[in-house]
């Protein structure tokens, strides 16, 4: 090596030392106002990082600035990297911090965030200001180096806010100590309910996630928080429509989830029956749900009223419009369950609804006549009501009566009804389009039944 080339290349490094240093102070300008002094500072600076990449190529003369580029062999600066990325920026933009940061990557944090994702100052706005000082340094850096620097793109960012996410997972599965599981366990939770990417990315990108996350729950002596924890992770990751198939299928989910309805915290039983409402949205998995003990466990609940009644009401309904589901579900008891709670004015509209669906069932609408619950319901069809409920009250009215054997019995505790209240008549007139048709084929029973003629089906 000559003199030369050896004064050349401590040049070169001597010069990238300088020009990493005068970038630096150009960066901590931010996007913020600034005063004229200030401002003649940072255009000095401009001009001596400008200064330094003419020396640079002076120093170290390309070839060919269109040759094929070899990134590998350099080291981007960590300046012009965004913290979001990792990667080199294509389009920096400013933020109300004055914090730089790739536009796509920042864009998708603030859909989320109001904060600085390094200072975690809270934002005074969220518009977004073109870094062009840093764009050109950027690419003059670019061909300096001989480095291709990507084109921008609208590609969907989805690995934003994934770092770390397997990593929580070992920790669940695999833990060090029962306060590292617990520290994990609950950093998942809160990281699958702000970002959905990270509930995609969980299901669909890391092996075995469900079952690593799941395992914790088969232990007998389960830690209540851990559990409350995990069954709410997986509630979050339901959310997603192409989750939920592979998390029912999992066999390690449907009878934890189950006896998580039993046992655990008033948070945990609700999410739980929140999960396997989310779950039965599709109607493969409301077969793998009907055909274990969950049924049983989700008419407990609605028993129990509360918190609870809403979710599990609301998933026994969606497992029971498969119509083989509607066997088990009044084999489980669930009409005196639900006949009960109506009785007691609990969550009346919810119940009737799932009430109405399985008045199609020969036996529970046997169950329903045994019970007397007709009486209960002309009485809410008295009363002032939403349509829906009135709607509802009347399609089991007229289901308990169209299939009794006993209807002419029944056409008369109906027909002292409408003498007495006119019931059926106001209904006919100002109920739903539904409640209007079942109303009118009930007033044309009772004329029949009135003059003696035999009663038809409708």
């Amino acid at each position: 090596m000559t003199d030369s080339t050896t004064t050349t290349a401590a040049d070169a490094v001597t010069l990238k030392r300088e020009f990493k240093k005068i970038l630096t102070e150009i960066l901590s300008y931010g996007g913020e106002s600034k005063d004229h002094g200030e401002t003649g500072v940072l255009m000095k600076a401009i001009d001596e990082a400008n200064r330094i990449i003419n020396c640079l190529r002076e120093v170290e003369p390309g070839t060919d600035i269109l040759s094929p580029p070899s990134p590998e062999k350099v080291d981007v600066p960590k300046e012009f990297k965004c913290t979001l990325s990792k990667k080199i920026m294509i389009e920096p933009v400013i933020i109300a911090s004055g914090r730089t940061y790739e536009k796509r990557y920042i864009k998708e944090w603030l859909k989320r965030e109001r904060t600085c994702p390094i200072s975690n100052q809270v934002l005074s706005h969220v518009s977004l200001t073109p870094n062009l000082l840093v764009d050109e340094l950027i690419t003059q850096w670019c061909l300096v180096n001989k480095f291709e620097r990507p084109k921008s793109s609208e590609e969907i960012v989805t690995e934003l806010f994934t770092d770390g996410i397997d990593s929580l997972l070992q920790r669940i599965s695999s833990p060090s100590s029962v306060a590292d599981q617990a520290q994990a366990a609950e950093e998942l939770r809160r990281q699958t309910k702000r970002f959905a990417n990270v509930r995609a990315f969980l299901v669909s990108e890391l092996p075995d996630s469900i079952k690593r996350l799941l395992t914790p729950l088969s232990a007998v002596d389960l830690n209540l928080e851990l559990q409350e924890n995990l069954i709410t992770t997986l509630f979050n990751l339901s959310i997603v429509e192409k989750n939920k198939t592979v998390i029912a299928k999992n066999p390690l989910v449907i009878p934890l989830l189950t006896k998580s309805l039993k046992q655990g915290t008033a948070e945990t039983r609700r999410n739980s029956a929140a999960t396997l409402l989310s779950l039965s949205a599709i109607e493969s998995n409301r077969l793998i749900i009907g055909n274990s003990e969950t049924l049983k466990a989700l008419i407990g609940l609605i028993g129990e009223g509360g918190l609870f009644t809403t979710e599990a009401a609301s998933a026994v309904f969606n497992i029971c419009s498969v119509s083989e589901n509607r066997e088990k579900a009044v084999s489980s008891g669930l009409i005196p369950v639900l006949t009960n709670k109506i009785k007691e004015g609990s969550n009346v509209a919810e119940l009737l609804a799932l009430l109405a669906l399985l008045s199609t069932h020969n036996r529970g609408v046997k169950e329903m006549n045994d019970l007397g619950f007709i009486s209960d319901l002309l009485s809410i069809l008295r009363k002032p009501s939403c349509p829906v409920t009135h709607e509802n009250a009347v399609v089991i009215v007229f289901n308990m009566c169209d299939r009794n054997r006993d209807r002419s019995g029944r056409l008369k505790v109906l027909s002292e009804e409408e003498n007495q209240y006119g019931t059926f008549t106001k209904l006919a007139k100002q109920g739903s389009d539904r409640a209007v048709r079942k109303a009118e084929a009930i007033l044309k029973w009772l004329k029949r039944h009135g003059t003696g003629k035999a009663p038809q089906r409708e």
